[in-house]
């Protein structure tokens, strides 16, 4: 059944061209060119407007991005707001959550599982409770770069998109010697 209810929303978006964020843009989100937000993604509905979102952004499955925090309403009969706003070329890691009142810059890698309370620099890659800047950006690439070249690397014939084979899936897990591997 659930395979069915996958089939009929793909075909939904493909006749009707289905915009998922259509109603988060009518109440207020920006959102720039190239995003791109997968399973689960939350964004803070009742205070939407107070969310920019920049060209070429990622949000991993599970992210959640808050502009408003409600802990203050009961005591102070307030609750406290923040504008959220991530650069241009933004990856945000899967189950991560973005707090009220953050700003990442652009070409900035957040890693899953983290928790930015705090305003990230372009150009970082940052990761953890509360997220700390771990390296730059081109300091995290050059390292990927020299795994890539350790590692074995697949095309696109091997993603679900492309149909992979069980095959393909077989042979990647045996190459994957060291874990490890990439796909485009």
């Amino acid at each position: 059944m659930g395979s069915l209810r996958y089939v009929l929303r793909k075909i939904r978006r493909c006749v009707f061209r289905y915009d998922p964020l259509q109603k988060h843009r009518e109440r207020g989100l920006v959102v720039g060119k190239n995003f791109h937000m997968l399973a689960d993604v939350i964004l803070d509905y009742a205070h939407i407007w107070h969310i920019e979102i920049g060209d070429d952004v990622t949000l991993a499955p599970r992210v959640h991005i808050l502009a408003h925090d409600a802990s203050t309403k009961m005591h102070l009969g307030y609750t406290r707001i923040g504008k959220v706003k991530i650069g241009n070329r933004v990856f945000v890691g899967a189950g991560s959550i973005i707090l009220p009142g953050v700003t990442i810059g652009d070409n900035v890698v957040i890693g899953a599982g983290s928790i930015v309370s705090r305003d990230i620099p372009a150009g970082q890659v940052a990761a953890g409770n509360p997220a700390r800047i771990i390296c730059t950006i081109d300091a995290f690439l050059q390292r990927r770069r020299e795994e890539m070249e350790k590692f074995p690397c697949f095309s696109e014939a091997y993603t679900i998109a492309r149909n992979v084979t069980a095959e393909m899936k077989n042979e990647m897990n045996t190459r994957m010697t060291d874990r490890i591997g990439y796909v485009v």
